[in-house]
């Protein structure tokens, strides 16, 4: 997720404090992981570094001055750019899951027991999502679903490879066995 993006389209709503924008972030799009604060003010000193966004007003009552920041019409350009720029679509050719897949196999582990593991967690993650879908508004409902889809996408290829574990370990060992005879 871009952080710095979505900052900037919290930002395109109205000038607002480094609070406020961090609870809207985590309301929006990070609802059971919230951003650091930390994070939010190292990004928006960037941002302002790069004149995407200013502070448009300092306010101080009886603690520290709180800084109102504002989107910049380059920061409305970058941000208007960045929507408009399809993502790469995902996923790469590259997976924990899948690593630790060849890591068993070469180790001669049970796959079993890994898929299995993987599977309850999916299932268990899978109910926590349904049930914040079920109580959810729609915008937060709606990134529940797409996490759903991903970890139903998963429990596939767990169920896949759980049918073809004897030729994936053929396979496997042969590319090592290979391995092994090249090797001075």
């Amino acid at each position: 997720m871009s952080v710095t993006y979505s900052l900037l389209g919290l930002l395109d709503e109205g000038p607002v404090h480094g609070y406020e924008l961090k609870r809207q972030f985590d309301r929006y799009f990070a609802p059971d992981h919230g951003l650091p604060f930390g994070q939010v003010y190292a990004t928006l000193e960037r941002l302002e570094k790069h004149g995407r966004v200013a502070v448009a007003a300092i306010e101080q009552d009886e603690g520290p001055e709180r800084r109102r920041y504002a989107i910049t019409d380059a920061g409305e350009q970058a941000l208007e750019a960045w929507l408009n720029e399809p993502l790469e679509p995902e996923p790469h050719l590259r997976s924990t899951l899948f690593a630790k897949v060849v890591l068993c196999i070469l180790r001669g582990r049970s796959l079993d027991e890994l898929l299995d593991a993987q599977r309850h967690a999916h299932l268990a993650r899978m109910r926590e999502l349904t049930a914040v879908r079920r109580s959810a508004e729609v915008p937060l409902a709606l990134l529940a679903d797409y996490a759903i889809f991903h970890l139903e996408a998963d429990l596939r290829w767990i169920e896949m490879t759980g049918a073809r574990i004897d030729d994936i370990r053929s396979q496997i060992q042969a590319v090592s066995a290979e391995t092994r005879a090249a090797q001075p």
